[in-house]
């Protein structure tokens, strides 16, 4: 049933002809290799009898965007969810095989996973913040996992996380006030400086940008871009224009198996697969 993958297949299907595709920023691209953060090995994902993930295998590199891209159903959001242990949550969901961060098999019975949440934190669909003011919405996991020994501590992990959600200077005089009052895109900013605040290693992103207008979305995306440079950052979207703007790898998904995986211009100007070229150019999808 599955595919082998574009960077191991031995013999491609050849490409028919030049496509057109998004514009890719290739000065985003890392100039060298980074380390591998997460090491997806032999997963597969069930929803009781449903399979919806075949013999997945994927390095994910650190300081930098991996986008899953494909067809809605396609299985990337599923994927998505195994990397933090969401499917946990799911009755009758399981997940075969391994996925490494840092090394450590994070499926392993010895893993508890709301540690793998805390080091792999997750940014949904719709913005999420707690119905709380807004200093503790960041404040929140801080507390929980007792960051913080003084309420000046506290204070510094606050105005840090808001900092890096390029947030700070628009709430700095509101942080008593309800994070509800905030627009979409503010809200989004606040549930991401609310992961931040934890120090994850990994920030994974459900499509954080679908709910949002343009000017939001820009801000997101300008975000995105300075967090990858400290941070492993997993994006899941159905827009190929964003995969191209914002990621510097991108993995194409079809049916529970990944097609192919590469650097993100490569995929985008040159793939290797005529059905990743087929996708690319909207002949499905």
């Amino acid at each position: 049933m599955a595919t082998p993958t574009a960077e191991t297949s031995a013999a491609p299907t050849p490409r028919a002809a030049p496509i057109q595709a998004p514009r890719v920023n290739v000065s985003a691209a890392p100039a060298v290799a980074t380390p591998t953060r997460i090491s997806i090995e032999h997963v597969n994902a069930f929803y009781g009898q449903k399979q919806a993930l075949f013999d997945v295998n994927l390095q994910i590199p650190d300081n930098a965007v991996t986008a899953f891209i494909g067809a809605s159903g396609c299985g990337k959001s599923t994927l998505l969810r195994c990397l933090n242990r969401m499917n946990d949550t799911i009755s009758g969901a399981r997940v075969e095989g391994q996925i490494r961060l840092d090394g450590v098999d994070i499926n392993s019975p010895a893993v508890d996973p709301v540690q793998v949440r805390t080091r792999i934190g997750m940014v949904f669909q719709k913005p999420s913040p707690f119905p709380m003011s807004i200093y503790d919405n960041v404040a929140f996991g801080a507390r929980t996992h007792k960051l913080a020994a003084t309420k000046t501590d506290l204070d510094a992990i606050v105005e840090k996380s808001l900092r890096g959600a390029a947030l700070w200077d628009e709430v700095k005089d509101r942080l008593n006030k309800s994070g509800l009052g905030l627009s979409g895109g503010q809200q989004q900013r606040l549930v991401i400086a609310r992961t931040l605040a934890v120090s994850p290693a990994v920030i994974l992103m459900d499509e954080p940008c679908s709910a949002l207008d343009p000017i939001a979305t820009a801000h997101i995306e300008s975000l995105i871009d300075e967090l990858r440079k400290h941070t492993c950052i997993v994006i899941v979207t159905h827009s190929m224009a964003q995969a191209a703007r914002v990621s510097q790898r991108t993995a194409f998904f079809h049916m529970g198996q990944l097609i192919e995986s590469g650097l993100t211009d490569q995929i985008f100007t040159a793939p290797k697969l005529e059905q990743t070229q087929d996708y690319i150019t909207g002949r499905f999808g």
